[in-house]
């Protein structure tokens, strides 16, 4: 595949053009789509693959019904699907990007809205089952807990027009949705390439007001790459309780992971292409061990016709050690992560019935509170083959976080929403580094408010046109977000708008065309490898783009799906020590982002799929110099053959043309990590 690169003096005029387009392209669809009216829409999620859409008139309000740009993917497209990290799944969510680092535990990342996965920014709020995901940072190592066969539904919000959440909801955030119910006992045991084993064991009961959820999930590969070895081990259940009048709803769950992952470290550009599977000897003792658990409880109950009120208690915890070197001229370290996070979430929903009056006539508002109380130690170590030779740091931060939300859906004429928001968040907390004798107070980030509005218009009972704006907020991470530096500053603001057109021209046939921009002020990034955890300015950023999708299903058994995203982040003003990064882009964020895939039910035996995912080219550093990488595109097959009732067998081939590609960044040279070569693996799915 050619990915095209635009010259920096085209850029201008070029996104200008597609924005005027953009802006014809949504009228001409909005108008075809009168001529085509067959499904009634007056939100803009869309769905890939088969989602359980379940009406409800109690509880918080949903957020596919009340935000302008959700996209939810089914289970169908989720529990079958081999991979290594559930980040991985998210290649077939659109508008995402996957950072693949294959480094362990630290294999992965997703982001989207123009914001990279390096980490130096973490811009995507996590949640399992509405519980928040992050670490300090906002990086994701709780999403490993889960396997595909747990796993209902992904509900992906973009923008920043989301109330609910503040802290890491930079860009948007996702929602797994674990198995919840039911009464069935599913199982799934797969072998495939790099010596690949995995079962997965999911069991539900329901017995009158009771539910039972109970999951089991292990894995072990030797990897793509020598010293690559990873096993990952999960266990999770969820007891829920519902009252004789359906008022009162109540639930317990706990999940536990355990993960030891080898890292093959980084190669030399000359040694990538020659000898993808290598690694070198100084990466021989690299690797790392992690341990996470979640406990969360949760309460919902209608406390009379029209008002609810849900509240949930979590703890995350989660124990990093890793070791790693990034070249033959520097020297082994150990990091660790060491979290543990409480919190509390809890809304009041308000439905008001019986009200005439046109702007309240099926009206919903919306309110809510969330506190969470991290203590966290991130100690380093300089080593030498795993023996601790230096203690580089040994940072102890206490971060709280403190947000109240109010929203309301009013429809003052039918087919219309207007979904006005506000939120406000503060920070408290203090800082310690033991190793240096040095403590600091929390930036005074003050109160940070966050005004959002999202409108949503049925055109027709098949299109729908939206538009969302609002401002969401960034603050420093680890030891940047203290005041060890002497100065103060406040949270770096995004502010952003979409405009754009759901559409179902056809019963069969249903799409989103968008365009969005983003702008953050003062915007900061960490600076990984430093000892200190200090974090640089970047300037202020502008990240927009444009998305298409589309989603056909017809009643002959076939499925497919496409989407497609360009995207441009770039300096706008730049820090005033880097004068002449004015107008360059950001770094590791390609311009092209795509997924598409289809699937065939031959007969109700065999199913066929096919499915792709790739994205463009990108530079290594701000600065905009040097040679782009990481372009690729990736294509996927899989054959289904169904036994019986109880029994399935499915064969994945995993990059099947075998292309190269790989992540690569840049210290003294560029460092490169290639991806998996073609794999081939076979399963059998058990439903007993």
């Amino acid at each position: 595949m050619h990915f095209v690169t635009y010259p920096r003096t085209l850029t201008k005029s070029y996104f200008f053009g597609a924005y005027q387009s953009a802006i014809l392209l949504t009228a001409l669809l909005g108008v075809t789509a009168f001529a085509y009216a067959q499904e009634q829409t007056d939100d803009a999620a869309l769905y890939v693959g088969r989602v359980d859409i379940k009406g409800q008139r109690s509880g918080p309000l949903s957020a596919r019904s009340v935000l302008s740009s959700v996209d939810v993917l089914g289970a169908e497209l989720i529990e079958e699907q081999q991979v290594q990290h559930a980040w991985e799944l998210f290649a077939r969510t659109p508008g995402v990007m996957l950072t693949q680092f294959r480094q362990g535990n630290e294999s992965g990342k997703l982001s989207f809205r123009g914001f990279n996965g390096e980490g130096e920014v973490n811009a995507v709020k996590l949640l399992i089952d509405g519980i928040p995901s992050n670490d300090n940072a906002g990086g994701m190592p709780f999403l490993d807990m889960l396997f595909p066969l747990e796993i209902n539904s992904i509900e992906v919000v973009r923008g920043t027009n989301d109330p609910r959440y503040g802290l890491h909801n930079i860009a948007g955030n996702a929602n797994i949705n674990t198995r919840l119910g039911g009464n069935e006992t599913v199982a799934r045991v797969s072998y495939g390439s790099f010596a690949t084993r995995e079962l997965q064991l999911a069991q539900g009961m329901e017995s009158r007001n009771w539910a039972q959820n109970y999951f089991v999930g292990y894995q072990k590969s030797n990897g793509y790459r020598s010293n690559a070895e990873f096993d990952k081990f999960t266990l999770s259940g969820k007891w829920t309780y519902t009252s004789d009048d359906s008022r009162t709803r109540s639930g317990f769950s706990i999940r536990h992971t355990e993960g030891n992952g080898e890292e093959p470290g980084y190669l030399e550009a000359k040694d990538a292409r020659s000898d993808p599977t290598a690694s070198y000897a100084y990466a021989q003792s690299t690797g790392g061990n992690r341990q996470m658990s979640q406990i969360s409880a949760y309460v919902s109950r209608e406390l009379s016709e029209g008002l609810s009120l849900t509240t949930r208690l979590y703890r995350n915890s989660v124990q990093d050690q890793r070791w790693l070197r990034y070249a033959i001229t520097s020297s082994q370290q150990e990091r660790i992560i060491d979290e543990i996070h409480t919190g509390l979430l809890a809304s009041a929903t308000y439905r008001p019935l019986g009200i005439t009056y046109a702007l309240l006539r099926d009206a919903s508002i919306e309110a809510g509170v969330n506190a969470e109380h991290q203590h966290d130690a991130s100690p380093r170590y300089s080593t030498n083959n795993k023996v601790r030779v230096v203690t580089t740091r040994d940072q102890h931060f206490r971060f709280d976080n403190y947000g109240a939300y109010v929203q309301a859906v009013l429809q003052p004429v039918q087919g219309f929403k207007l979904i006005p928001g506000y939120r406000i968040d503060q920070v408290e907390g203090e800082f310690k580094d033991t190793s240096k004798n040095v403590q600091y107070a929390i930036q005074d980030y003050g109160i940070i408010k966050q005004p959002k509005l999202s409108a949503v218009y049925a055109l027709s009972s098949a299109a729908s046109i939206y538009a969302n704006w609002g401002k969401t907020f960034q603050i420093g991470a680890g030891a940047a977000a203290y005041q060890s530096a002497g100065s103060s500053v406040r949270p770096s603001v995004n502010q952003g708008w979409e405009n754009g057109i759901k559409f179902a021209p056809l019963d069969w046939v249903n799409g989103r065309f968008a365009v969005w921009r983003q702008d953050a002020s003062d915007e900061v990034k960490r600076r990984l490898n430093d000892p200190a955890g200090g974090s640089e300015n970047v300037g202020s950023t502008r990240r927009e783009g444009i998305d298409l999708q589309l989603n056909a299903r017809t009643n002959n058994g076939a499925n497919a799906w496409l989407s497609y995203s360009l995207q441009r982040s770039r300096i706008v003003r730049p820090d005033p020590a880097a004068p002449a990064t004015l107008g360059n882009e950001i770094d590791h964020l390609p311009r092209n982002l795509f997924s598409a895939g289809y699937e065939l039910q031959l007969n109700p035996a065999w199913k066929i799929s096919t499915w792709a995912n790739g994205q463009g080219s990108y530079y290594l550093t701000t600065a905009n110099v040097g040679n782009k990488y990481g372009a690729y595109a990736l294509f996927n097959a899989s054959a289904s053959y169904r036994v019986n009732a109880n029994l399935s067998l499915d064969l994945q081939v995993k990059n099947l043309f075998n292309r190269y590609y790989e992540y690569v960044w840049l210290n003294d040279q560029t460092r490169h990590s290639p991806g998996d070569g073609r794999a081939l693996y076979l399963a059998a799915n058990f439903s007993l």
